[in-house]
């Protein structure tokens, strides 16, 4: 069993895996021998395969998963978490924008023996535009005050998991593996480590564009909190009473005489409009409830291995 284990979740990345490789194994000179590097793929349509697979011919420590299919970027880390030994095992991407320089102190603080999680958090993010920036504070605000776990803010994926928390991950067995928020379920003490993240090396991020982030996030609520099905009821209220009030204004005008209000078109179909939009809107929070449900009862696997190479059971 190595003492490091480090889960790279990559597609088409073949430009940007050999200046990690570089910059990691140099880092990891002052810190362990003793490590494995998976990095766990989704098939890509460049050279990421050959990249990772000539590497592990110049060095066995450098090992590769690939998926079946594109089971997305929380199939790939669950996929590496899963093939890991390492005493304690390390989830980053392969961009840079998760400095390897920051896993000296986070494997320093494990060692101690007083946390099973490290989790490093952003001062600030170069790297990402303004847009994206507030869906993440909104995103991280809304799941903290709604969901039953807390969520660090400003805390990626990119983290150190001791041993016991990784066999406790896959204990848990979700067909929606956010790990970020699943971290925080099976608890263990954590630390926060602060860091400035910075540009991407090359190319643009392949796994969470905008909207990608944006579905994640939503995914991060339905899964740890009902609020949306509490806010779903309040808007119904609201819209009911909204309704009754306009009810009653329309019976107050045609008896006085306000026929402009009375039998203003207009503002009927406004009203109806809104009615109608509040209630697709509460059906649509519902149907990712239910999906939701529809997806856990069929436990259908999280990732599926193609080609393993570099480990003792490889199937390739």
């Amino acid at each position: 069993m190595p003492e490091l284990s480090i889960v790279v979740p990559v597609f088409n990345e073949e430009l940007a895996i050999p200046h990690y490789l570089t910059e990691v194994q140099e880092i990891l000179k002052e810190v362990t021998e003793d490590y494995e590097i998976i990095f766990s793929m989704d098939p890509s349509t460049d050279n990421t395969e050959e990249v990772v697979t000539e590497a592990n011919k110049k060095d066995p420590r450098v090992k590769l998963l690939k998926m079946s299919r594109r089971f997305g970027q929380p199939g790939a880390i669950w996929g590496g978490l899963s093939y890991s030994t390492g005493k304690a095992v390390i989830v980053m991407d392969v961009d840079m924008q998760d400095p390897p320089e920051v896993i000296p102190e986070m494997v320093k603080i494990w060692r101690e023996g007083e946390y099973k999680v490290i989790i490093p958090q952003r001062r600030s993010r170069s790297g990402d535009n303004i847009i994206k920036r507030m869906v993440a504070y909104t995103a991280y605000w809304f799941i903290n005050k709604t969901a039953t776990v807390e969520i660090p803010r400003n805390a990626g994926d990119f983290r150190l998991l001791d041993r016991k928390v990784v066999e406790e991950l896959l204990n848990l067995n979700e067909t929606n593996a956010f790990l970020r928020g699943l971290t925080a379920v099976v608890g263990f003490k954590h630390k926060l480590v602060p860091f400035d993240r910075k540009p991407r090396v090359s190319g643009s991020g392949k796994y969470f564009p905008l909207t990608g982030g944006i579905f994640i996030g939503f995914n991060g609520v339905i899964a740890f909190s009902g609020a949306l099905l509490r806010l779903m009821t309040i808007i119904g209220f609201i819209m009911a009473s909204l309704a009754i009030v306009a009810g009653i204004l329309l019976i107050i005008g045609k008896l006085t005489g306000w026929y402009q209000f009375a039998t203003g078109l207009a503002t009927l179909g406004v009203l109806l409009l809104f009615l109608s939009g509040s209630q697709f809107i509460g059906m649509g929070i519902l149907g990712a409830y239910i999906g939701r449900i529809y997806e856990e009862t069929k436990r259908r696997p999280i990732f599926i291995v193609d080609k393993a190479v570099g480990f003792v059971k490889a199937n390739d």
